[in-house]
């Protein structure tokens, strides 16, 4: 490998939902570099619209920078899906991550999968495979010019499968993040024996460790862009998952919570919890397992009642070491599934005091009881323990929230150092590529 000693930057792309961003960064953890460009509003031809983003932000980075790329990982929206041909191009239009056609399948993907499987849902990457695996379907959506004639030819890759495939050439890869809702098991680390039950189905994905290695950038885009020939593309991961190792957690015990519309918690544990009934499912991070739930509850509740302006002027108010007395269920609409799981459990937002910072306080330590609990449970079902919450989503930049969130979770709580789910990859490809590296010298 010549000059790798001059390639010591790593790149994370990450594939969102209304446009893409690029971030390199060094050894150290330095940004060097952002990019970003948004998707077109009323996109039709998703898969153009990716490959031309991708090689658009590859573009934009500087050469200096672009020259001393060691190794490359991009990040997607989870079950965000596509079939493509042998030469890695796409028969049909993708399926997007939030797509729930697969309801017409969850019969058949019930009595296949085992209960409360992650991927029993009408949105998950196997609720999208067996649609695909049905006639009627396979003859609305594939491109009837190719000259295969069964699913059998084909390939079932993920949005971050498909893009990492335009950069080495390697067709059929993926990683055990994008999996977990194709059926695979992060635990045993292989397909399981119920999914060989599957109806007649294209290939599906080798699925490799988030992060590893997978092969060198084709050598037509080196050229193209000034890459260096042995700069690696690594396996990818979902933009979530990807969100969370920004934060720089690394310790069983500790914490992400988003606070955003809604409310979703992520706890890095040494035990694996999969629990249906509440919608909580693992992910696995090297030899330890991401715990994840998502309440219905969060900021968009609060923007029902406040604008930004004043949600910052009236927390000022708020004293946090005084517990409200009001006790809510803060929801735009009936229905909650996590830590209480209940379609129709109705908001409770009364009584409405005249005062907005009474209101306001009410609100604030409600959501804030509603996350604790929602970690007490993750523990009551075998889960690490939690010792400390990092903060991400626009909640974050609350201190008001933050100390009344500290208060009841009797843990400290601030702000995630980093949020960007481009930043988290960079890390995975620079942390797996690193270890490689001196090898390969």
């Amino acid at each position: 490998m010549t000059n790798a000693e001059n390639t010591t930057l790593s790149l994370g792309i990450d594939f969102g939902t209304s446009g893409a961003r690029a971030m390199a960064i060094a050894a150290d953890g330095a940004i060097c570099m952002t990019a970003m460009v948004s998707f077109p509003a009323m996109t039709v031809n998703w898969a153009t619209t990716w490959r031309s983003a991708l090689f658009h932000l590859i573009e934009e980075i500087p050469l200096n920078i672009r020259q001393q790329l060691g190794a490359i990982a991009i990040n997607g929206t989870s079950s965000t899906v596509l079939l493509c041909d042998t030469e890695g191009e796409p028969v049909t239009a993708p399926i997007l991550y939030n797509d729930d056609r697969g309801v017409s399948v969850l019969g058949t993907l019930n009595a296949i999968a085992p209960p409360n499987h992650p991927a029993i849902s009408a949105t998950s990457s196997l609720a999208k495979l067996l649609w695909w695996c049905c006639d009627a379907a396979v003859n609305d959506c594939i491109d009837m010019r190719t000259n295969a004639s069964s699913l059998e030819s084909y390939y079932f890759l993920h949005q971050a499968d498909w893009l990492g495939f335009l950069l080495h050439g390697q067709l059929g890869i993926s990683d055990y993040h994008n999996a977990l809702k194709l059926g695979y098991d992060p635990e045993s680390l292989s397909y399981p024996d119920w999914m060989k039950t599957l109806p007649s189905a294209p290939h599906l994905p080798k699925v490799l460790t988030p992060g590893t290695p997978i092969g060198s950038i084709e050598p037509d885009i080196v050229e193209r862009y000034g890459l260096p020939g042995h700069c690696t593309v690594c396996a990818g991961t979902t933009d979530s998952i990807a969100a969370f190792l920004a934060s720089g957690v690394r310790t069983p015990g500790e914490a992400v919570t988003s606070l955003g519309s809604t409310l979703v918690l992520k706890l890095l544990s040494q035990t694996r919890v999969d629990d249906g009934r509440y919608g909580i499912y693992s992910h696995r991070l090297g030899d330890r397992w991401l715990v994840g739930g998502a309440s219905n509850t969060g900021g968009a509740v609060l923007r029902q009642y406040f604008c930004d302006r004043d949600l910052s002027e009236l927390s000022q108010q708020i004293d946090p070491r005084q517990v409200s007395p009001l006790h809510y269920y803060p929801l735009l609409q009936p229905g909650e599934r996590f830590p209480i799981n209940d379609p129709h459990l109705p908001p409770q937002l009364n009584p409405r005091p005249d005062d907005p910072v009474t209101f306001l306080h009410g609100l604030l330590e409600s959501i804030a009881r509603v996350e604790t609990e929602g970690y007490r449970l993750l523990e009551t079902l075998s889960a690490t323990p939690l010792t400390q919450v990092y903060t991400a989503g626009g909640g974050a930049a609350n201190p008001t929230w933050t100390a009344i969130r500290a208060r009841r979770l009797q843990v400290p709580v601030m702000a995630a150092p980093q949020t960007a789910a481009a930043y988290g990859t960079a890390q995975l490809a620079q942390l797996n590529w690193a270890a490689t590296a001196t090898t390969d010298l």
